[in-house]
């Protein structure tokens, strides 16, 4: 029971107040500055004092100051650097923008080329057929108006036999003959 009792005293007391800010840090002689140095992957934290603790007091203060001054110019290096390379990167990219966008541009100019001359022989092949179609309509016409002459002159040999027989006849009618049968081989 004593045990719950203090479990829960412990748990009932407040938290401990947390550091101060910047802003509310007074001016003491004592002043604690924090330094936060980024390398490579992390950050590291360096806090000094007026009176730095005693493990370190065997450590000049000025050495300390270099080591820092060193990790500084480190970064700075690091920053250099790697700013140097995103800009390169950022170089490439754009100059393989830049090409692919000319490949581009010329490929739609080739296409855009010959999808003319495309067109234009279509239009020849359109042309050409359309003469011919209308070469071959005149042919027709020509055959057809042969023929109707043909009929005509047919018609007309027929009307003139049909004449020239129906004198006969009556040329026989008025002489009293009976017309003479030839050899039908003769006849025309």
């Amino acid at each position: 029971m004593a045990d719950e009792e203090m479990k829960a005293q412990v748990s009932t007391d407040p938290p401990p107040p947390p550091p101060p800010t910047a802003e509310e840090k007074s001016d003491d002689s004592k002043a604690v500055v924090v330094v936060e140095i980024g390398c490579g992957d992390g950050l590291f934290s360096i806090d000094w004092l007026d009176n730095p603790p005693a493990e370190e007091k065997s450590v000049p203060k000025s050495i300390d100051r270099d080591i820092a001054l060193a990790q500084v110019e480190t970064d700075k290096k690091l920053s250099m650097i790697k700013a140097w390379e995103e800009s390169e990167k950022a170089k490439a990219e754009n100059k393989s923008q830049k090409k692919l966008s000319t490949i581009t541009s010329w490929e739609n100019s080739k296409k855009a080329d010959y999808e003319a001359e495309l067109k234009k022989i279509e239009e020849k092949l359109e042309n050409k057929k359309a003469e011919y179609a209308e070469k071959m309509k005149n042919k027709i016409a020509m055959i057809h108006k042969a023929a109707e002459e043909q009929r005509a002159a047919v018609e007309a040999k027929r009307g003139e036999e049909l004449l020239k027989a129906e004198e006969a006849a009556a040329k026989y009618r008025a002489t009293g003959q009976t017309p003479k049968q030839g050899c039908s081989c003769f006849s025309s």
